[in-house]
């Protein structure tokens, strides 16, 4: 049982601690010692911009989208509507004669169907996804397009920026911080195995095999690898978000973000394959599956603290530690002024993320799946 005891401490430990260690001491991505030219031709780029009634937030977006500082010749921009029922599609088109183009899904498929409709009409050599709650910065595209000129490169992702209404960061900023310096890490190996689903860019030919049951973000860095390209991330080109003002919201949408996930790898099992995928799979492993399985390794790990009480003075120690780390995340859950301290904040958040792991999981096996998709409101 002290042999179980130390391994489940290890596993909890693993994702967040130890697996960035091991990147760490990892070599980097081998360059081909490639250098963009600074004058080099700009390809011709496809915004692609996803929506499901939006008829609140849609004309921001496209306002947005507009003063981007990409020459006008090179750029097309495109709405995927998601079957919307509210006034989105009419307020998209009357932006026609700006050179928007609405794209309308046949029936409600979800995120993924309205994508794979936009890019059969799309004409750019790179392809960039977004989202209508996403800020995109006026000089973000031409700093993605340069990234492109590495012919390693099969997709790029964006790095997150939270902001309240006064250009703050806030909610999860100190857990996206460490989520972004993670993504570097991930990016100089193997590459990313997960890109920012709100803003990020592909070669038309990793768009390919197009997945509507998979997150576009995972698979777009599968099809990287598959095709010995790597997804990158750049924290050059960011992706402004407001913070969801709901926390149930936010909390259903990593419960979405999870199951849709674990779909992901339910119907790409190839991609924990070491010898077919390489290194690859290995930050799969460690990214996405041993993360998944958090909520339970500490579960056992307690009851196995509470089991070797009388044993020894670590295990006295252990659960001291484990019942201070919850008494905080309780304080936390019952006033908001206490979550407003960074060391309860940080682990009240922790606490919420990975009960929603542990639903996400259970709705999974019990069946359920989440193929329509509902915009978080910001």
């Amino acid at each position: 049982m002290e042999l179980l005891f130390y391994l489940f401490a290890v596993f909890c430990a693993y994702s967040y601690f130890i697996y960035p260690v091991l990147l760490k001491l990892l070599p980097s991505r081998k360059s081909d010692g490639y250098v963009a030219e600074e004058n080099a031709r700009l390809p011709r780029l496809s915004l692609i911009i996803t929506v499901h009634n939006e008829e609140g937030r849609v004309r921001e977006k496209l306002e947005n989208s507009l003063e981007i500082d990409y020459p006008s010749e090179l750029l097309e921009i495109i709405v995927a509507s998601d079957f919307s029922t509210d006034k989105t599609d009419y307020i998209v088109e009357s932006y026609a004669d700006k050179g928007v183009r609405l794209i309308r899904a046949d029936q409600r498929k979800g995120k993924e169907y309205a994508q794979l409709c936009a890019i059969r009409e799309s004409t750019g050599d790179i392809l960039v996804f977004s989202d209508v709650a996403t800020e995109i910065p006026a000089e973000a595209l031409r700093l993605l397009a340069a990234r492109f000129s590495d012919p390693q490169i099969g997709a790029l992702s964006s790095e997150d920026r939270f902001v309240s209404n006064d250009g703050k960061v806030v909610g999860e900023g100190a857990y996206v911080k460490y989520e972004m310096w993670l993504r570097r890490l991930e990016s100089d190996r193997a590459g990313l195995v997960g890109l920012s689903g709100s803003f990020f860019a592909a070669r038309r030919e990793v768009c390919e095999h197009w997945d509507i049951c998979s997150p576009s973000d995972f698979n777009t860095a599968l099809n990287s690898a598959k095709y010995g390209l790597v997804a990158v991330t750049c924290s050059e080109v960011v992706g402004i978000y407001k913070d969801v003002k709901d926390p149930g919201l936010e909390y259903r949408r990593k419960m979405r973000t999870v199951i849709r996930g674990i779909t992901a790898i339910s119907r790409h099992p190839e991609v924990l394959n070491p010898f077919r995928m390489g290194m690859f799979a290995f930050q799969v492993w460690s990214h996405k599956i041993m993360r998944w399985g958090v909520p339970w390794f500490m579960a056992i790990f307690l009851l196995l603290t509470l089991a070797l009480q009388g044993e020894g003075v670590i295990f006295s120690l252990a659960l001291i530690a484990q019942l201070i780390f919850y008494t905080l995340a309780l304080l936390g859950w019952l006033s908001e002024k206490l979550r407003q301290n960074t060391l309860i904040k940080i682990i009240f958040f922790f606490v919420q993320t990975n009960l929603a792991l542990a639903q996400a999981t259970v709705s999974f096996l019990s069946g359920k799946r989440m193929t329509v998709w509902t915009p978080s409101k910001r």
